[in-house]
């Protein structure tokens, strides 16, 4: 059995340490006891595997009120320093060590694609033209607060010195000590947000993760890439190439969220540059500093003149420049007047004077010279650039379609509402070639219509690296795309901005291909387009929709499909992949993902989003971001270049059968059982969700309704915290047992060995199934379900999983889960014992909680420990919805 890598056995040992002694000091000896008495029950519990945690519930059940929050306080730290020695661990550099979650480098995978008979020249172009672009999303799983999220930065820090073999005893003391104070700090911080954040507040989040972390990262990337790729070519990276972007969804996703408004998205893009001028800002006073030289180009010369130093005083200039546009954004920000003279506004602007520098160092001869952080900001200024981050924009289609109805029923020109499909594109199309405004200077739209309007204005206000994409939620038909590019030029747009429909339900993304073939069609936008699209592709609804199995294949044919149809029409398809953080989501391993697409669909162009705690655990350390941003260009790199291979006939049409049955199962119990709503309503915490301040955007789409009203993260965060995973193995499990049933076990073999697509799915699967806890989930029903009725569900839903487990180890050839994963397998072993008491405590606090609201009063403390439940087992879990 493997265990944890030595050197992280000790950092967890260390930091478990440095938090009992904060514990012991506060609040008292005995709460201390207490909790290694409940730490060592749950280890014995554990160790029993058909034991019934007895032990730990009896402990916890004597528990008085003022225990609870220093008990689940206590195991919820554990975990998080816990993750943090993991995420630590996965980017040391200790001489001699070599971490288990290294990435395969730059350098390795160019060689492996060049044996595989991929020249140079086609390689060089390839990396060259890569366009790989990460969305930070605002989606509510984030559960740390950022105060706490600083001091484990810092915690990191701290373990990377004593990684140092060098260090004198005075040394290593003093950075113990300081690791000591940072856990107290911790300790003595309440980490619930107890205000629930604005789009804003998460906008500015999405910033500090480009400030603390992907500033660095960012050219430490380029330049690997850069001598990587001239070590396999001969050729580096052109000084313009941009294979990395970053946008944002953070104060521009409205889709369900009525916080989201044009005088936010309007603050957003100002406050990114401000942040992008500050930052900016310090580069250019570092380079004044560097770049002390005399001798300059002819080019140089002739715009400063006979200055002694010229880079400086190009630097200067621009220094004055970046001062003025800062002071301009905060006035803008602050609602004051502001003066525009003089600021930087174009990205040319910003790039030209760096670029001029580069030119002439170059030019004298000082390549080592221009080569240092001049490059470093230049390729900052090509990827961040002014406006700091691109603001995609989402909004759901019917809110167009309103618009244009308004505007068409205010001239007289009839019902748009009532009008075909055919009428509609005939009516859009007529408008936007012509030239005349559409808009009556003096209508009065009503409210919803008069927001959409404004916040059209707002981005057309913008330069193109501002704005990412235009995302349509809910589209199926060319008008509902030609409707946003028409209300944008009336706005006052002045260049074509990528406008990408986004398909979710299974019904959506099987009427995906047609819609697209139907927008293709329209002349007036291909050229619009330029033989280039960009498709969205939802996870999330999807999983909710059909179940895991079924939205996987539903996915994998739409994208198939999505791609040979741009290909006839010669269009340059771009997937942009909503996938979350948990496998219910889409999430999983990225390059493994990647590398199982269809076939063609990852041609140089991948977008993803990134979202809550996924963003911390990625991109929330230099060292990490750069180890994921190789990680996601490798995988994309291979997949343009050596394609996997797709599914044979006979892999099809197994796929079809298996997923029929998956679907029908799912339904079975999502939609048609009358008791799945209050069962889950009542075994999950799922009501209690919106206790967190978890994010801007409320849980439900509707105040009221079913499942289908609610998102698809608390769905899964609900299930998630009571370890009955339901929504990634539910419907599986019936395709799995029929399968077996038929003797087709022996095809899903082979499907497994040669298709990358169902080998991830399986291996998925293999990993949602090792976090299930039948004992845990058994004791949330026991505990919180009252209606004795519903309990023959819970009752069948376990014997289902219990089965699906059964029937994936006999697909694999495996005696347990994770056999071929020893190194999670063991993680989550390592946090059992800590996640477990959290688990009861939850059960027994949500059923404190109940009762008490239906007494009109929930106590204080009931209330906080339950809020610090769901984080804790988010933070073991390694993940929330």
């Amino acid at each position: 059995m493997t265990e944890l890598h030595p050197d992280l056995r000790e950092n967890v040992r260390m930091l478990g340490e440095l938090l009992g002694q904060s514990i012991r000091r506060y609040p008292g000896q005995d709460c201390y006891d207490l909790i290694e008495q409940i730490r060592a029950a749950a280890k014995a519990d554990r160790r029993q595997e058909s034991g019934s945690g007895q032990r730990l519930v009896s402990l916890l059940g004597k528990l008085s009120d003022d225990e609870l929050l220093p008990v689940t306080r206590a195991f919820n730290q554990f975990l998080n320093l816990a993750n943090l020695a993991e995420q630590y661990h996965g980017i040391r550099r200790k001489r001699g060590h070599h971490s288990d979650l290294m990435v395969e480098s730059l350098g390795e995978v160019f060689a492996r694609l060049k044996t595989a008979g991929v020249d140079a020249e086609t390689l060089h172009q390839r990396v060259s033209d890569l366009r790989i672009e990460f969305v930070l999303t605002a989606h509510p799983t984030e559960v740390a607060r950022r105060t706490l999220i600083k001091k484990y930065d810092e915690m990191s820090d701290c373990l990377a010195q004593l990684d140092h073999d060098d260090l004198m005893p005075a040394e290593r003391e003093a950075i113990v000590a300081r690791l000591a104070r940072l856990i107290a700090e911790a300790w003595h911080t309440d980490e619930i947000r107890h205000e629930r954040p604005t789009a804003v507040d998460e906008a500015k989040w999405g910033f500090a993760v480009i400030e603390n972390s992907l500033w660095q990262a960012l050219p430490d990337f380029l330049r690997s890439l850069d001598v990587s790729l001239t070590e396999a070519t001969g050729q580096g990276l052109p000084l313009h190439a941009t294979p990395i972007r970053i946008a944002s969804w953070m104060g521009g996703d409205r889709d369900g969220n009525p916080n989201v408004t044009h005088e936010v998205t309007r603050k957003v893009f100002l406050l990114g540059r401000w942040m992008a001028a500050d930052l900016f800002l310090r580069d250019v006073r570092a380079l004044r500093a560097e770049l002390s030289m005399w001798q300059a180009s002819d080019e140089l010369k002739a715009q400063v003149g006979d200055a002694r130093e010229p880079y400086r005083q190009v630097l200067a200039d621009l220094r004055d420049r970046l001062l003025k546009t800062r002071d301009w954004a905060e006035a803008l920000v602050n609602g004051e007047p502001a003066d525009a003279s003089g600021i930087l506004f174009e990205n040319e602007d910003l790039t030209g004077p760096l670029e001029l520098c580069y030119r002439s160092l170059v030019e004298c001869g000082l390549d080592t010279i221009a080569q240092g952080p001049l490059l470093d900001t230049i390729r900052r200024a090509h990827t961040f650039g002014l406006p700091l981050i691109r603001l995609d924009i989402r909004q759901e289609a019917s809110r167009h379609a309103e618009a244009v109805a308004e505007m068409v029923d205010y001239l007289g020109l009839g019902d748009y509402r009532q009008w075909s499909e055919v009428e509609r594109q005939a009516f859009l199309v007529r408008e936007l070639s012509g030239r005349r405004p559409l808009v009556p200077r003096h209508w009065q739209p009503s409210e919803p219509v008069r927001e959409v309007l404004a916040t059209c204005e707002v981005v057309a206000r913008q330069t193109p690296e501002a704005l990412g994409s235009y995302v349509i939620s809910m589209a199926s038909k060319p008008s509902d795309v030609l409707s946003v590019i028409l209300l944008l030029r009336e706005a006052g747009m002045k260049f074509p901005m990528r406008v990408v429909p986004l398909f979710e339900t299974l019904e959506d993304l099987r009427g995906a291909p047609e819609a697209m073939a139907a927008l293709y069609q329209v002349d007036w936008y291909r050229d619009y387009c330029q033989g280039r699209q960009e498709v969205m592709i939802g996870y999330s609804d999807s999983s909710k929709d059909a179940g895991q199995l079924m939205a996987a294949w539903a996915q994998y044919q739409a994208q198939e499909q999505l791609t040979e149809v741009a290909r006839r029409h010669g269009v340059h398809l771009t997937l942009f992949h909503g996938r979350g953080g948990t496998v219910g989501r889409g999430g999983g391993p990225a390059n493994r993902a990647i590398l199982s697409q269809p076939p063609g669909s990852v041609n140089g162009s991948f977008r993803i989003t990134e979202q809550g705690e996924m963003i911390r655990f990625k991109f929330g350390l230099p060292r990490l971001a750069v180890q994921s941003l190789t990680l996601y260009s490798t995988a994309v790199i291979e997949a343009t270049l050596a394609p996997p291979p797709g599914p044979e006939p006979e892999w099809r049409k197994t796929m079809d059968w298996l997923t029929e049955r998956s679907l029908s199962a799912y339904r079975e119990v999502v939609r048609e059982n009358p008791d799945f709503v209050p069962y889950f309503r009542q075994v999950t915490p799922e009501q209690a969700l919106g206790k967190l301040a978890l994010g801007s955007r409320p849980a439900r789409r509707k105040p009221s309704g079913g499942v289908e009203s609610l998102r698809a993260i608390p769905w899964i965060f609900a299930w998630t915290q009571m370890r009955l995973m339901l929504p990634s193995w539910l419907g599986s499990d019936v395709a799995l047992e029929e399968a077996a049933r038929h003797g087709r076990m022996p095809v899903l073999r082979e499907m497994m060995q040669g298709w990358p697509f169902f080998r991830t799915y399986v291996d998925m699967l293999e990993m949602v199934l090792a976090k299930a806890d039948l004992r845990i989930a058994s004791y949330y029903e026991q505990i919180l379900v009252r209606d004795p009725s519903l309990r023959a569900l819970g009752e069948s839903l376990r014997s289902r999983l219990q089965g699906c487990i059964k029937r994936l180890l006999e697909l694999k050839e495996q005696e347990r889960l994770l056999e071929h994963e020893p190194v999670f397998a063991h993680s989550m072993r390592v946090r059992n014992p800590y996640t477990d008491p959290l688990h009861y405590l939850q059960a027994e606090l949500l059923r404190r909680d109940r009762e008490s609201e239906g007494k009109g009063e929930v106590p204080e403390m009931v209330e906080r420990a339950l809020k610090v439940t769901m984080a804790g087992i988010a933070a073991g879990m390694r993940n929330t919805g």
